[in-house]
C-alpha cells in the first residue's frame, strides 16, 4: 500500500506564532446588518457578491446566523455558477474555508426537500452539497477544507447541476487563516482537504470550537465517555496542527487487550486520505503506553508510545474504501491498555486547473468596461470542467487560455476595452445586437490569431482602424447597424477571403462595394 505516514513527538517546544496575526472572515449570508455570534462579529455578504437575492428563512425560533440566506435564481441553467468574492487574503497562505447551509424551507411549500448542487472553490470542485438528511432533522449543515489562496482573493462559488431542482443558497461563509505548520504535511499547490470527520473521542459534550481552538475548528464528540484524563504536561503548542487542549481531557480506552472503533461513522468512498491522530498518556509518572494501529487491517504504526508529552501520527495519502476500522494493539510488555483523544480525517482533493493569470486579468478589465455583463462573470472564468463564465470559451491543455468571446444578444452597454488586444489567444469576439458604444480599437489589430470579428448592431461611432486589414487569419469582420463614419479602408475591402459587412447604418464618406 502506497501512503506516506509521520510520527511527531513533542516535549518542550515553544508556541509557534506569525508576525501577523490569522486574518478572519466571517460572512452573514443574506443579512441585512451585522450580528455577533459565538464572540464574532458576521458581516452582510453585500461586500463580497453582486448576484442572488436576500431572502428570510420561514422557520421561526432559529439561529440569527441561520435566518436569512443569499438564494440564486438557477431558471434550469445547469452549470451555471454563482461566486463570492472574498479579500484581500495573504497570497499563498492556507485558509479554512467553511461554508453552512440551513434550507428552512425557503423554496416555498412546492418544494419538500432542499435543493442539491456544487460548491466551488478558487476553480477546484469541492463536492456535492445535499443537505436534505440534516434538513429532515431540522439541523443545518456545514463543510469544511483546508485551501491555499493563490491570488488576492479567494472564491467560493455555489454552482447548479443536473440535480438541483430549486434555487441554491447559502447560510453562511467563513475564512480564518491557518499558522504555518498547520496542516504542512500536504503539498497545497496540488491538493486541498476537504473534512470528512474531526472528534474529540471519548467527549460527551457540546463540540468544541472558537475560542478553544484558535482556529475555529469543530471538534465533535465521539463515543461514550471512558476516561477523563489529566494531561498538564501536554504542550498543546507543539503539535503540528495545534489542536485546541481540551481533547486531551478524554479519551476512548479499554480496559485491557485490544481496542477497535470505527472511525468514522459512515462509509467512505473510493479515495485518498489525510489522517491525523492524536494521543497523550493521562499519567504524569508512566514510562509509556506502547500499541501497535492497523487500519481495515493494514499496519498504519508500528510500536507507537505514548507518553503525557503526548504524540500525534499524520498519513497524508491513504488510500480508504467502505466502512474504516482502526486497531489498536497493546505491544508486549506495555504498562496500559491503548487510549486515543483525538482525530481528523480528510479526503485529499485534487486541485483542478487555472485559467492563465494573465487572461484572468485583462477579463476582469473588459468586465469592468461592460454594463449587465452576464451574473456569472466572477471567479474562474474556464474552471471547474463545465462552469466556465457564460460567452466564454477556453483551449485545453496544461496552459488554459481564452480563445472566444460571445457575447451576442446580452443587452451588453458599456464600450469594448482596448484591452483586449492582451488576450492573444483569442480567434473569435462576436459582440452583436447590444447597445455597445465609443470607439473600436485599434489595439485588436494585435490579435494575430482573430479570425471572426462581430460588432453588429451597436452604438460604436468613430472611423474603422484600417489596422485591421492586417490580421492575417481574419476572415469575417461585422460591422454593420452602428454609427460609424469617415471611409471604408481600402485594405479590408481588398482582403482577399475576407467576409466583411459595413452596411447598411453607418455614415461613411465614400460608397463602397460590399465585399462577401
Amino acid at each position: 500500500m502506497s501512503s506516506s505516514l509521520f510520527l511527531l513527538v513533542f516535549v518542550s517546544l515553544l508556541p509557534f506564532s506569525l508576525s501577523q496575526p490569522p486574518r478572519r472572515f466571517y460572512i452573514n449570508c443574506g443579512g441585512s446588518s451585522p450580528i455577533q455570534y459565538n464572540g464574532h462579529r458576521w458581516v452582510p455578504d453585500s461586500n463580497y457578491i453582486s448576484v442572488g437575492e436576500n431572502r428570510t428563512v420561514p422557520e421561526s425560533s432559529v439561529l440569527p446566523l441561520l435566518s436569512t440566506v443569499r438564494s440564486f435564481g438557477q431558471e434550469g441553467n445547469a452549470h451555471m455558477k454563482f461566486c463570492y468574492q472574498i479579500g484581500p487574503v495573504i497570497r499563498s497562505a492556507r485558509y479554512m474555508v467553511r461554508t453552512t447551509y440551513f434550507y428552512g424551507g425557503v423554496n416555498g411549500n412546492r418544494y419538500e426537500n432542499p435543493p442539491v448542487f456544487d460548491q466551488i472553490v478558487d476553480g477546484t470542485l469541492w463536492g456535492l452539497v445535499n443537505t436534505t438528511e440534516d434538513y429532515g432533522h431540522n439541523m443545518s449543515t456545514y463543510y469544511e477544507g483546508i485551501f491555499r489562496a493563490v491570488g488576492r482573493t479567494m472564491s467560493v462559488c455555489i454552482g447548479v447541476n443536473e440535480l438541483t431542482d430549486s434555487d441554491p443558497f447559502i447560510s453562511a461563509i467563513e475564512l480564518v487563516m491557518l499558522e504555518a505548520s498547520v496542516y504542512n504535511s500536504t503539498d497545497f499547490g496540488s491538493f486541498g482537504l476537504s473534512l470528512v470527520s474531526r472528534n474529540n473521542f471519548g467527549y460527551t459534550g457540546r463540540f468544541i470550537r472558537s475560542p478553544d481552538d484558535r482556529f475555529d475548528r469543530f471538534w465533535n464528540p465521539f463515543g461514550p465517555q471512558q476516561g477523563v484524563a489529566q494531561v498538564p504536561n501536554v504542550s498543546v503548542s507543539g503539535f503540528w496542527n495545534l489542536p485546541p487542549a481540551q481533547i486531551f481531557a478524554t479519551h476512548l480506552t479499554v480496559s485491557e487487550g485490544p481496542m477497535e472503533i470505527q472511525w468514522p461513522d459512515g462509509p467512505l468512498s473510493s479515495s485518498t486520505y489525510y489522517i491525523a491522530l492524536y494521543f497523550a498518556d493521562d499519567r504524569a509518572s508512566s514510562s509509556g503506553r506502547s500499541f501497535n494501529i492497523s487500519i481495515n487491517n493494514v499496519p498504519y504504526m508500528h510500536n507507537l508510545t505514548v507518553t503525557s508529552s503526548g504524540v500525534a501520527v499524520f498519513a497524508t495519502q491513504w488510500p480508504l474504501e467502505g466502512l474504516t476500522r482502526i486497531r489498536f494493539t497493546p505491544m508486549d510488555g506495555s504498562d496500559a491498555s491503548p487510549l486515543i483523544n483525538g482525530g481528523e480525517i480528510f479526503n485529499v482533493l485534487a486541485l483542478g486547473k487555472r485559467t492563465h493569470v494573465r487572461d484572468v486579468i485583462v477579463l476582469e478589465t473588459i468586465k469592468r468596461s461592460l454594463l449587465n455583463h452576464p451574473e456569472d462573470w466572477i471567479g474562474d472564468p474556464c474552471f471547474p470542467a463545465g462552469y466556465s463564465w457564460t460567452g466564454i470559451t477556453c483551449s485545453n491543455g496544461t496552459r488554459v487560455r481564452i480563445i472566444s468571446i460571445n457575447l451576442m444578444n446580452m443587452g451588453l452597454q458599456g464600450y469594448l476595452s482596448p484591452d483586449i488586444a492582451n488576450l492573444t489567444a483569442l480567434n473569435t469576439v462576436m459582440l452583436g445586437n447590444n447597445s455597445l458604444s465609443g470607439v473600436i480599437p485599434s489595439s485588436v489589430s494585435q490579435l494575430n490569431h482573430l479570425e471572426i470579428l462581430g460588432l453588429e448592431n451597436n452604438r460604436l461611432s468613430g472611423t474603422i482602424p484600417s489596422s485591421l486589414g492586417e490580421i492575417r487569419s481574419l476572415r469575417e469582420l461585422h460591422l454593420e447597424n452602428n454609427n460609424l463614419n469617415g471611409t471604408v479602408p481600402s485594405n479590408l475591402l481588398q482582403k482577399p477571403g475576407l467576409r466583411f459587412t459595413f452596411t447598411p447604418g453607418n455614415s461613411f464618406s465614400q460608397s463602397a462595394g460590399q465585399n462577401t
